[in-house]
């Protein structure tokens, strides 16, 4: 079957006939690309066309598809046995890697996804605290439950209201909802409710409005508020984590900061190595609140998972060599500013940013630093762009508002055919 012809028969079973809304090209148009199988750099669809992946099931796949060394452990752990649901010697070594590269974290809780451990962290915090609000910012994506699915509301540091049906106005109203990078709207939320908040959710680069960091002055006022107030500091590295840099984005924000560190940290994809996996963690005395030690209950049968286990150690066992990091962000850097310069020489407006295996771009003159002005920039372009890239063998992510992710697996023959393919993209 073709990719219109699949798509037709999942509408018919599947809501939108997709499991995750931005597969189904609402943002763009089109038919989605159903996929048969990736290897490396590469997928190929239902039709048998490939693509050069620089979507990387939204972040895992760091080292490309099909890494020998990730598939012979999941085969292996896979001959085992799939599921226990008893304790295993593996998830304690996928614990002790991250504790091992996270200096902040002194445990960690292992669960299937991002939603689940930014949801369990945020419960851990307001147990640890004994306080019911929580700040978030606009544009941060912090997974789908209930108190995370709301959008700013109208003025300054004003209480946000429900993005989806189904969550009453009541579940968020402990919910505040900040402008990325505002530090006068973070001052007047603590100067306002400061005893009230449990913490402080945010994305250090947040990529669901595609490629945006959180600027120095703001993280650092961010710390200090969060030690002053006695609210904690939760960082959301769902997508950076072990994507970034080996440490993280708080190993960046470490290096700029002195003594810089958050108070719990979130994490996923890449330690799954694209298996259902996440974690939440940070220091010993707020850890220990989790059942079955303290009052904050949090559970899960798949947790810890043998197999996703296996592909998340190894895949961060590849990740921790001399240089990986150096070669992945040479490649990413390379590819951002090929794009810019194709854009430049078009006469099209374009910028870029990168961090490790992670970028963006965006049609506009000038990097975006907060969500407001992401929706701003040429969202029309952006989508006529995303066909035309298609076209031309290139899959990039299906929507403006998300980041990009390049892996090992990418040569700089795949940087430059992408390279090639904008020019003609941006001709067209």
């Amino acid at each position: 079957m073709n990719n219109a012809e699949l798509f037709a028969r999942a509408q018919r079973v599947i809501p939108g006939g997709v499991n995750s809304p931005v597969r189904a090209f609402r943002a763009v148009g089109g038919t989605p690309r159903f996929i048969a199988r990736a290897q490396g750099a590469y997928l190929w669809d239902a039709e048998g066309r490939r693509y050069i992946d620089y979507i990387g099931s939204w972040g895992p796949m760091i080292l490309g598809h099909g890494h020998p060394a990730v598939l012979e452990a999941v085969q292996r752990a896979a001959a085992d046995g799939f599921s226990f649901g008893a304790p295993t010697e593996r998830e304690v070594e996928l614990a002790e890697a991250i504790i091992a590269h996270v200096p902040s974290v002194e445990q960690v809780r292992l669960v299937s996804s991002g939603t689940e451990a930014a949801m369990s962290a945020l419960r851990l915090a307001r147990g640890a605290t004994g306080r019911p609000m929580i700040v978030k910012f606009e544009g941060c994506y912090h997974g789908h439950a209930d108190a995370l699915l709301v959008k700013a509301g109208s003025g300054l540091a004003t209480f946000g209201h429900p993005t989806s049906a189904g969550v009453p106005a009541e579940v968020v109203q402990h919910t505040l909802v900040l402008e990325y990078n505002n530090v006068e709207q973070i001052e007047a939320a603590f100067a306002a409710h400061g005893e009230r908040i449990a913490c402080v959710m945010v994305e250090p680069i947040a990529g669901n409005m595609n490629f945006v960091r959180a600027s120095v002055p703001f993280m650092t006022r961010l710390r200090e508020l969060c030690t002053r107030h006695g609210a904690l500091l939760v960082f959301d590295e769902v997508m950076t984590g072990f994507r970034v840099a080996l440490g993280g984005a708080q190993s960046l924000y470490a290096k700029a900061i002195p003594g810089f560190a958050p108070d719990m940290s979130v994490f996923g994809k890449v330690i799954g190595g694209g298996m259902p996996l996440a974690a939440f963690g940070g220091p010993r005395r707020i850890m220990e609140q989790l059942a079955p030690l303290g009052p904050v209950y949090q559970a899960g049968t798949l947790s810890g998972n043998p197999v996703a286990t296996a592909c998340g150690l190894a895949t961060l066992r590849e990740i921790a060599k001399p240089g990986f990091f150096d070669a992945l962000a040479a490649k990413t850097r390379a590819l951002v500013e090929g794009l810019v310069a194709a854009a430049r020489d078009a006469g099209v407006p374009m910028c870029g940013d990168s961090e490790g295996g992670m970028f963006g771009f965006f049609f506009a003159p000038e990097l975006p630093q907060h969500y407001g002005a992401v929706m701003a920039t040429d969202k029309e372009r952006f989508n006529r762009f995303f066909h035309a890239m298609l076209d031309r063998g290139v899959y990039l992510a299906p929507a403006l508002y998300e980041a990009g992710f390049v892996s090992a697996a990418h040569s700089s023959d795949d940087i430059a055919a992408t390279v090639a393919a904008t020019r003609e993209a941006l001709r067209a």
